[in-house]
């Protein structure tokens, strides 16, 4: 008989785990303390726009016309206790205010409401990211509050989602890492992942140090990717360089690689930036502060990649934003995602408001997130709307929409022909052929 399997937090990991559970043929129960949020998603409706993860809900959650039944929402973490053998924690960790350290409240307060009624044997598995320590702290937790003790047991599942292929990379991920402190969790999680596995993903057994560790590294290694393009883009300005052209060159090492080499207004979100500073905090109170020092200038390129497309932007329209009409072509942090958590493209935009431009904004998807964060910008529904009578379009989140704009079109309806690719996806050739001056970060004679 299949382990019947619960979720705890249903946000972004959370609500795409539990549907792809019912998916893979299990039975899933979760929970979540946000009323509003188990509505949503008793009527098949996902957070957080995510592609394919509405068509997966109403496939699965219970009530809905031809659905499975197989996924179903409680409030009572004793139900979610009497319902299942596995349980996912997937609970936010974000970063403290005014620290670089992970909060861990959530994720705490998530453990200490389900551990007291856990009476049967049962396997708790973290897919929160924390830092390393953490899960040995909590297996700790566990035993103390569990009516169960040693047979409440806790693993650690870290994810690997990128969102926009979040669904995709839970039911087909490139690895499964597990840490694990005995045979049972380990065959249990072997149960789980069985359809994954089957298709020939790598499984990786590891303690629950290392088990944490991976999440945290592979951020950190990516980060440090995309900041190092980024720190070249700022060599090749001074340079008279190209670093597309440079980024091209690079990525046929087959040491380095192409991916994450695109040089641009660098990374946000949810997880990346507050994951490093995370992981600098964590390693100053293991005594290992050094070990990670090279994250700070890490951060600190990223963050001038921000700063330095406000100084191209003034730049382009003569010295000075006052006054200037200024389109900006993006909210959300990446595409295909309506994230605006630390969104460069978001941020940008407020800057160059707060400085003096009349700025309006046009994303896809994000523009409920955007206006949220920062409803003194003008915002509009379409992106020929955005550009009517801008002094200067900046393009900062790479939809396919975006890519795909008819130049010529769009000349039509600015004041002045003046595009800014912030993340180097444009044909520069295309738009200048329309008549437009291009420039990018990084490409000052491209």
């Amino acid at each position: 008989m299949s382990p019947k399997i619960t979720v705890i937090g249903l946000g972004y990991l959370g609500a795409t785990h539990a549907a792809a559970m019912a998916e893979l043929g299990f039975e899933v129960l979760g929970l979540d303390v946000v009323p509003e949020k188990i509505a949503r998603l008793a009527r098949g409706e996902a957070p957080m726009y995510e592609p394919g993860l509405d068509e997966l809900l109403r496939r699965h959650v219970a009530g809905l016309p031809g659905s499975t039944g197989r996924l179903s929402f409680t409030e009572s973490p004793a139900e979610v206790a009497a319902f299942g053998d596995i349980h996912f924690v997937c609970v936010n960790t974000p970063q403290k205010p005014g620290e670089y350290a992970c909060d861990m409240s959530y994720v705490d307060a998530a453990v200490d409401a389900l551990a007291p009624h856990l009476t049967r044997p049962a396997l708790v598995v973290g897919k929160s990211t924390v830092p390393v320590g953490s899960a040995a702290r909590l297996a700790r937790r566990l035993a103390e509050l569990a009516p169960a003790g040693a047979d409440a047991e806790l693993a650690w599942n870290p994810e690997f989602l990128r969102e926009g292929f979040a669904v995709e990379d839970t039911l087909r991920p490139d690895r499964i890492v597990v840490g694990v402190t005995g045979e049972r969790a380990e065959t249990l999680l072997r149960e789980v992942y069985a359809t994954p596995l089957a298709g020939g993903t790598p499984f990786i057994v590891a303690d629950l140090p290392t088990a944490e560790l991976v999440k945290t590294a592979a951020n950190a290694f990516l980060s440090t990717k995309i900041s190092f393009i980024n720190a070249m883009a700022e060599i090749c300005e001074a340079a008279d360089g190209d670093v597309v052209t440079l980024a091209e060159a690079l990525g046929h090492d087959d040491r380095i690689g192409r991916k994450f080499l695109r040089a641009g207004i660098g990374f946000g979100g949810g997880c990346l930036p507050k994951d490093i500073r995370a992981f600098m905090a964590r390693a100053g109170e293991l005594g290992a502060a050094e070990a990670l020092s090279f994250l700070r200038e890490i951060d600190s390129i990223n963050m001038r990649r921000r700063a330095a497309m406000v100084e191209l932007t003034r730049e382009t329209l003569g010295g000075s934003l006052l006054g200037k009409r200024v389109a900006v072509l993006g909210a959300a942090f990446k595409p295909d995602s309506d994230d605006v958590r630390d969104s460069p493209a978001l941020n940008i935009a407020g800057q160059l408001h707060l400085q003096g431009a009349e700025v309006t904004v046009y994303d896809p998807k994000a523009m409920v997130n955007a206006r949220g964060v920062f409803p003194t910008l003008r915002y509009a529904d379409t992106a020929a709307a955005a550009i009517q009578g801008a002094h200067a379009v900046l393009h900062l989140t790479e939809w396919r929409e975006f890519r795909e704009l008819d130049p010529a079109a769009l000349g039509e309806l600015v004041a002045d022909r003046q595009v800014l690719d912030g993340r180097n996806a444009l044909d520069p050739a295309l738009w200048r052929k329309a008549g437009w001056t291009y420039r990018a970060l990084g490409r000052p004679t491209a």
